[in-house]
């Protein structure tokens, strides 16, 4: 059966290249027409689209390169949405239900803002008659300056992930790190991925087949705020629709979000056996595998995979494969088999805990160095994980290497192409032909920035030796990882909308060379992580402004101005929070709002890998020795899939079996549960084949506005609700607010075994 969402190959069989070698010179006199008239609106909405159905469907073939750019209006709203966004989003991150407020919400935001400031402005031009003349309000608020606002608030809507390094040294391990080297981190990382971003941009930003599916909701959108559209009889426009759809979600979030929290997870199984540990471990969707758990709650649905209507169907099905697989099939054998000692611990937890199950004491273990000691660490014994836990480093073994196997087989051909391809002309798609009327900004620039980051970092590292541990091998080491592994990720993230991470090998890696030192191996991982993460967000950003027409040189502008001030404002927040907060971090502490989960993953990492290391835990010296046969098995799943698609060349669903997707799929889990996972999954099953299959003028006309319109409406509406109640803390308690009502689901089941809250089971 053909699967609806399959887009277009990225390997052209040789019958495909051959009909297409005649659509190559017309091509080529297009683009030179446009070369020749670079002031001509190009209009091929009739003639020629893009070749995946979904970008056909979403984005327009048109573009005005009169439209001015980089305005007053444009840098004013750009650095407030940026600021906003930064602060907001690290002061919710520590708390215990963090909330990600998207670029979204200043999307729609500054959208009356502009307006204003488009009537009210005054239109005189100031330095007249100089090469540097400027009006502060040249005509209508226009749409390419709202994508580079867009852009501003992209910059402070994710997560600096080096304010992890800061937060567990100072809090969790209680060690002095200063803020000037924190900030020299934090700097240095979020810049550092520009360098990467340059190189790989010919493969992951000019072809067609790149296609970045998260964009298309900001498109969507753009369209909705600024096309004029007559209503249909009996119908909505764009805008009507998600103003409706953004009211409904701000007005329903007041319940998840304080009224009725259980709708954050429905774990109905739990409420049939309130006594049993087996069933709770099975239906708990917070703290067990929730089988029928699901969330009536959009941060639920999206929190930690983004937005399931974003995502193609065939991406969102390897997932669910990938989850059921772990969740369903690896994670209960593994635990009723009682394999390393299973039963003594829960079933999903995030904890570290000795051979008797209790809480492993890892200040007992630290010296005064911030080093290991080894005597107090054999005393307190070997540290144990729980079964899905230690499962989930498995699976981020096998992601990798089935990362490189499966770029290697499927897209090889295309990288050595596209390679050859940019040292000659290379065939163009419309949006690549509407974009070659404006500079490209040159690769050198990218360069510079590169040369400069790797300087400063091999600085710090050496010169602030004694906070940061990271020797300047270290940081080449980490450079090299990044560069490596940039193109592939970059490719299955631009066509699946799913990021496989480096995480966990870079911990490894440097766990192994150079053990014993926690902050060293943190500091590794998010030069070597993160460097990769940030430049797939600057290629999805160049993307954006790929398919909105901006000029290049100025979304460049954009994407460092917005990257610098959102480092300086998420430290700044970060380090408020952490000086003015008392008990900060502690689960047990009065005030329990503020419990940093993914902060405690972070922590526990780098005991696991920095601290002990992983030859205690993972080499010949350590428990989980045989979780490194998870490496071979990552890497023979994607030869399977290959091989199948040459086997049964017409069965063309094989070839949409991706399996870096399908192993990674529970790579966000700790700190993301199983009802997140469950409820996303239903909500791209009916948004990516449902609707799309059976509803096509519908899903074209309102699926990527529902999915922003319910972003803003829950991300205002928790804002609202944080400064209205929460800082009186002001707070209802009734059964509706008791999270998943599964108090059982983290009592482990070997018999003997005490745990304060738990039944001892003794048969």
């Amino acid at each position: 059966m053909e699967d609806p969402n399959q887009h277009t190959p990225l390997i052209s069989t040789a019958t495909e290249e051959e009909e297409k070698i005649e659509e190559n010179d017309q091509e080529e006199e297009e683009s030179q027409t446009l070369l020749k008239n670079p002031k001509k609106t190009w209009d091929l909405d009739n003639k020629e689209n893009s070749p995946v159905k979904q970008v056909a469907m979403t984005v327009p073939t048109i573009d005005d390169p009169e439209l001015p750019v980089l305005t007053f209006r444009m840098w004013a709203l750009g650095t407030l949405s940026c600021v906003v966004l930064s602060f907001l989003n690290q002061f919710f991150w520590y708390r215990t239900e963090p909330l990600s407020i998207t670029a979204i919400s200043a999307q729609i935001a500054v959208v009356p803002l502009g307006q204003l400031m488009a009537a009210k402005l005054p239109s005189r031009p100031f330095l007249r008659g100089t090469r540097w003349e400027f009006t502060l309000n040249p005509g209508p608020f226009n749409i390419k300056e709202h994508v580079l606002i867009t852009i501003f608030a992209n910059a402070g809507a994710g997560s600096v992930y080096a304010i992890h390094v800061v937060t567990v040294v100072k809090i969790f391990y209680k060690k002095q790190i200063t803020f000037f080297v924190s900030l020299i981190v934090v700097l240095t990382t979020q810049v550092l991925g520009f360098g990467w971003a340059g190189i790989f941009r010919r493969y992951l930003v000019e072809p067609a087949e790149m296609w970045w599916p998260a964009n298309l909701v900001q498109v969507s959108l753009f369209r909705a705020l600024h096309e004029k559209e007559e209503r249909a009889k009996g119908g909505l426009t764009r805008t009507q629709f998600f103003l409706i759809s953004f009211i409904c979600s701000f007005a329903y979030y007041v319940f998840p979000g304080y009224l009725f929290q259980m709708l954050t997870s429905l774990s109905w199984i739990c409420w049939l056996w309130p006594k049993s540990i087996l069933a709770q471990q099975l239906g708990s969707g917070l703290y067990g595998l929730g089988i029928t758990a699901f969330g009536l709650d959009w941060s639920t649905i999206s929190s930690y995979l983004g937005s399931p209507l974003a995502s193609p169907w065939f991406a969102t099905a390897n997932v669910a494969a990938g989850f059921v697989f772990v969740m369903y099939v690896l994670t209960p054998i593994s635990y009723w088999l009682n394999v390393y000692k299973a039963k003594t611990f829960p079933i999903f937890s995030d904890d570290l805990f000795t051979s008797n199950g209790s809480i492993y004491n890892i200040s007992a273990i630290v010296d005064s160095n911030f080093h290991i000691n080894q005597e107090a660490y054999e005393k307190q014994g070997p540290l144990y994980l729980s079964t899905f836990f230690s499962m989930t480093y498995g699976v981020g073994f096998a992601a990798l290497s089935a990362t490189v196997v499966h770029v290697a087989l499927f897209h090889g051909r295309e990288i050595w192409e596209q390679s050859k391809a940019s040292f000659k002309d290379k065939k163009m798609d419309i949006h690549t032909k509407l974009m070659t009327r404006y500079k490209e900004a040159p690769e050198w620039w990218f360069w510079v920035i590169l040369v400069i980051n790797i300087a400063a970092t091999i600085f710090a590292c050496e010169y602030y030796k004694e906070q940061l541990q990271l020797p300047w091998w270290g940081v080449l080491l980490a450079c090299a990882i990044a560069f490596i592994f940039t193109l592939p990720i970059g490719i299955i993230t631009a066509i699946t909308n799913q990021s496989p991470g480096l995480n966990i090998i870079t911990e490894y890696i440097i766990g192994y060379i150079y053990p014993g030192y926690p902050v060293a191996n943190m500091c590794f991982k998010v030069y070597g992580y993160i460097s990769m993460t940030q430049a797939i967000a600057f290629l999805q950003d160049f993307k954006l402004g790929h398919y909105m027409k901006i000029p290049p040189r100025t979304m460049f502008m954009a994407q460092v101005v917005g990257t610098l001030i959102s480092a300086f404002v998420y430290l700044g927040t970060a380090w408020w929070l952490m000086e003015s907060i008392p008990d900060m971090c502690e689960k047990t502490a009065r005030n329990t709002v503020w419990t940093c989960p993914s902060d405690t993953v972070f922590y526990d990492a780098s005991v696991i890998w920095g601290l002990i290391g992983p030859r205690r835990i993972f080499g010949n010296e350590g428990v989980y020795e045989t979780i490194n046969w998870f490496f071979l098995g990552g890497a023979i799943a994607p030869i399977l899939v290959w091989l199948a698609t040459k086997t049964f060349p017409n069965q063309e669903w094989i070839r949409l079996i991706n399996m870096p997707v399908l192993i990674a799929a529970t790579g966000m889990m700790p700190p993301a549960t199983a009802v997140n996972y469950t409820t996303w999954i239903l909500v791209g099953f009916l948004s990516g084949y449902v609707a799309f299959r059976y509803a096509p003028e519908w899903w074209e006309r309102h699926n990527y506005l529902l999915s922003g319109a319910l972003d803003a409406g829950l991300a205002f509406m928790g804002v609202a609700l944080y400064l209205c109640l929460g800082l009186e803390e002001v707070s209802l308690s009734w059964w509706g607010n008791d999270l998943d009502g599964c108090p059982y689901a983290s009592c482990p089941t070997e018999k003997g075994i005490m745990v304060q809250g738990c039944p001892v089971v003794y048969s």
